[in-house]
């Protein structure tokens, strides 16, 4: 069984003590792949020879650290001479089994990693959507996969984690995985939370992402216009399937929910509010904010028209909705008999709701940000920024129908 074991000793700089003294430092090598342990022994940094490896001097203080550094020496060859004798691999694993015995095995990231989202599996339905142990799955499996493509190891030493593991996890997150920007922080801000957890349990000293920054760039939100609701609205569909689904989709602009909002709604979530009119009374499956939301005539249209559905009472459901799947096909097929040229989604009925349907006609940004069941207010603030161009676009007819008109009043004058 070949393999190819190097042993070094050096005295490492950047752990210097209060005296200035170095700690020598162990770097065990197998077949490529290393580890690194102090020997808990310093020295003064004038009196190391490093391509010796050995402390110089004929001292007692020499004598005893360079025979302790030889008896490292000897040790390793034992480990190595032993697990040729049993026929085992020689990796960098069975070396430091064998080589720190009952000493305390350096804490390992894939499971920790692998508990925290088996902590989520527990709770979700009750604190975690099932969408966030998704994430975090996912997270993982990219952390395996940038492991094996970095390092050739299947896990790592949660200590070995530094800012450059942090850099080069962007980089391969962004040129082998393909990921977009806002795609690529997101895997990253996951993978911090793991970080996180181990900094609050005192198993990292120091945090990797210290001086890491990373931005996500803030995305244009599509919306549909008030003509394009309009002509959505009137459209006679000859198909129940696309019917259903445009009321649905029209629900969701008039209401601002979610599609896994709207398809928890049961007969349950409507009571009287305030006002002493209707209301949904729900909270976000994502954030688990609640949202309170006045029901408007087109709402409770589709609501009625749907009450005695088959599908509604057998499932003790408010609407019967399809999966998410299937609602945004059906919409690509509605977008093009509508003949609106934008990319329709469900998602774009609450991005309407908070724009043409609310913020375009005078609702206050905090009534809307509290019907949308956003935890602040910088998150709907958003959607205040995507009207401004459209009080841009509404400035610029009203400039140009100035300028017709003096033009017309020039024309006359001459």
């Amino acid at each position: 069984m070949k393999a190819k074991v190097n042993l070094h000793f050096y005295a490492k700089s950047t752990k210097a003590n209060a005296k200035g003294q170095f700690p020598i430092y162990v770097r065990l090598t197998v077949n490529g792949i290393r580890t690194e342990f102090s020997t808990k022994k310093f020295i003064d940094p004038t009196r190391w020879l490093s391509e010796a490896c050995k402390m110089k001097g004929a001292t007692d203080e020499a004598r005893s650290i360079n025979s302790y550094l030889d008896l490292i020496k000897s040790k390793v060859l034992d480990i190595q001479m032993e697990l040729i004798h049993k026929n085992e691999n020689l990796n960098i694993e069975n070396f430091k089994e064998l080589l720190f015995g009952s000493e305390e095995k350096q804490r390992m990231l894939v499971p920790i990693f692998e508990d925290h989202n088996n902590k989520i599996k527990e709770l979700v339905g009750k604190e975690y959507a099932p969408g966030t142990l998704e994430r975090y799955k996912t997270s993982l499996s990219h952390t395996k996969e940038f492991l094996q493509w970095k390092y050739k190891v299947s896990d790592i030493e949660i200590n070995k984690i530094d800012h450059a593991f942090i850099t080069d996890y962007e980089f391969w997150l962004r040129s082998v995985r393909n990921c977009a920007n806002n795609t690529a922080v997101k895997y990253i801000k996951n993978f911090n939370k793991i970080i996180k957890l181990c900094l609050a349990n005192d198993w990292l000293d120091k945090n990797p992402f210290a001086n890491y920054k990373s931005k996500v760039k803030e995305v244009e939100r599509v919306y549909l216009s008030e003509k394009e609701i309009q002509n959505i609205i009137n459209k006679d569909f000859k198909t129940e399937r696309l019917s259903l689904v445009r009321d649905i989709f029209l629900f969701s602009c008039f209401t601002g929910l979610a599609y896994v909002d709207v398809k928890n709604l049961t007969k349950s979530h409507i009571s009287i509010g305030i006002d002493g009119e209707k209301w949904i009374f729900t909270h976000r499956q994502k954030t688990e904010t609640a949202s309170k939301i006045p029901i408007l005539p087109v709402t409770q249209m589709i609501i009625d028209k749907y009450a005695n559905h088959p599908q509604s009472s057998n499932q003790d459901k408010l609407l019967p909705i399809l999966t998410n799947q299937k609602m945004n096909a059906y919409l690509k097929e509605i977008a093009g008999v509508c003949e609106i040229e934008k990319e329709l989604t469900f998602h774009i009925a609450r991005h309407t709701f908070a724009t043409t349907v609310t913020l375009t006609n005078g609702v206050p940004i905090e009534s809307v940000s509290k019907m949308l069941g956003h935890k602040n207010l910088r998150t709907t603030q958003h959607y205040a920024k995507v009207l401004d161009r459209k009080v841009s676009e509404d400035m610029m007819i009203l400039k140009n129908k100035f300028t017709l008109t003096d033009a017309a009043s020039n024309t006359k004058a001459i």
